[in-house]
């Protein structure tokens, strides 16, 4: 089996304004440096259904769906907060990238391939049960994890969070639900400003200072995310896969490199294959430093794809 990978076109339509560092400019610099490698061409290429109503209201309210599609603007932009904006393809790009996780879900638990990057916009882990927030509009990961568990009956789901902010709406959604573990390291104190004493028996957050160094990372992910994915045993492994931790990107501060992201994947692939049967479903969050966006992706999905020359 193969790695897929999953996007689609109005991932590129979905625009928050000139210098808006959240661009479309993100997906082309991740296809470029795929393309470049060579890599592209050995994954298995899908392209990314709606998700359906049923799919996101497990994990979004209602009125919250309905608030969404009555603000999409017929021109121009319109802002759901200081850093959310909606144009008027932003809306089905969301439900587009959404339905990418349901379809990765899908993939790996059916045998069709043996792990997923969904290469995705807008990204998905600041949106709460009710709010946008962060660039993010749905929740693309919850909405995987919920159909992981409700269309699937898996009963023990793992979310792995490296994207250097909060994913504070999945742990939203999912704080009271003892089925999904969400693993998460994160610069602290920083946007958004919450996690650092949230945690519980299934949500393991893991601070981290500003200047934090990739073996930092490294011993935080061996000391707090490993003994708890061990014993958590997952049926399958989600990644919030963020690049904003790199230390080219300014965005943020911390001092991560291609090489962490590689073998943070590494570890992450040796739990899915010992309890998981392998399966991995890797959603991009952030990272805005194109060059470095580019480098990191590439490096991740060498992993994944076990393409490493």
């Amino acid at each position: 089996m193969q790695t897929a990978y999953i996007s689609h076109p109005l991932c590129l339509k979905h625009d928050m304004g000139a210098h808006h560092p959240e661009s479309p400019a993100r997906i082309r610099a991740i296809e470029d440096q795929l393309i470049a490698s060579g890599l592209l061409n050995s994954l298995q290429q899908h392209e990314a259904p709606a998700a359906t109503r049923e799919q996101l209201l497990r994990v979004h309210d209602a009125t919250y769906m309905a608030s969404i599609e009555s603000s999409v603007p017929l021109q121009g932009i319109v802002h759901l907060d200081a850093d959310t904006a909606l144009n008027p393809f932003s809306y089905q790009a969301a439900l587009h990238a959404a339905g990418a996780v349901v379809l990765g879900v899908d993939l790996v638990i059916g045998g069709t391939a043996k792990n997923v990057f969904c290469n995705i916009r807008p990204p998905g882990h600041h949106a709460g049960r009710a709010h946008a927030m962060g660039f993010c509009i749905f929740n693309n990961i919850a909405v995987g994890a919920a159909h992981a568990l409700v269309h699937h009956g898996l009963q023990r789901v793992a979310i792995a969070d490296f994207d250097v902010h909060h994913g504070n709406g999945t742990e939203n959604i999912f704080h009271g639900d003892p089925r999904v573990m969400l693993c998460s390291t994160f610069q602290h104190p920083f946007y958004p400003y919450v996690g650092a004493n949230s945690g519980n028996d299934h949500i393991i957050n893991v601070p981290l200072a500003a200047e934090t160094s990739g073996g930092e990372f490294r011993s935080a992910v061996k000391q707090y995310w490993l003994p708890a994915l061990e014993r958590f045993r997952p049926e399958l492994l989600l990644i919030s896969a963020g690049f904003d931790a790199h230390r080219d990107d300014d965005m943020a501060m911390l001092n991560l490199t291609e090489s962490d992201y590689a073998w943070v994947t590494e570890v992450l692939k040796q739990i899915a294959t010992k309890y998981a049967h392998g399966r991995i479903v890797s959603v991009l969050e952030g990272g805005y430093e194109l060059h470095a966006l580019g480098r990191s992706v590439l490096a991740h999905l060498k992993v994944l794809s076990g393409s490493l020359k």
